[in-house]
């Protein structure tokens, strides 16, 4: 049976291993649980993930132990990083082209019509903030 990545994310793990994750709801009950399946893999775990996106991200995240990949599948995106000296870098992303988002940089998302993404994520730690 097929599973869709927007639904079930994939865990890539230790051991080159990949688990299909429960359905994913955005809660961030979701991610505590998924955070303690996969606690043994630390820092080298990685979420991939697919979202969908019709509007600017309402929050900041930022992921101290390892890079995110961010690639836009879909439609157009502007990704904003916060540097550590304040200042903000704009990376637009169109169909197949991909940025990243080194360890700590906090960073979020302007949409204007629609966008698709994929994340491969190393999430442990990672941190929210309002926008």
């Amino acid at each position: 049976m097929a599973d869709n990545l927007t639904d079930n994310p994939i865990h890539l793990g230790l051991g080159a291993t990949a688990f299909s994750e429960p359905r994913f709801t955005g809660d961030p009950a979701w991610y505590q649980a998924y955070g303690e399946r996969h606690a043994n893999d630390g820092a080298e775990g990685r979420l991939v993930s697919l979202h969908q996106f019709t509007e600017p991200w309402t929050v900041w995240e930022m992921h101290p132990v390892g890079a995110e990949v961010v690639m836009c599948i879909k439609g157009e995106m502007s990704l904003i990083q916060q540097m550590e000296d304040g200042s903000e870098k704009q990376i637009a992303l169109q169909e197949g082209e991909y940025a990243i988002n080194p360890p700590g940089v906090w960073h979020t998302a302007d949409i204007e019509a629609e966008a698709t993404a994929l994340f491969i994520t190393a999430g442990q730690g990672t941190e929210n903030r309002d926008r």
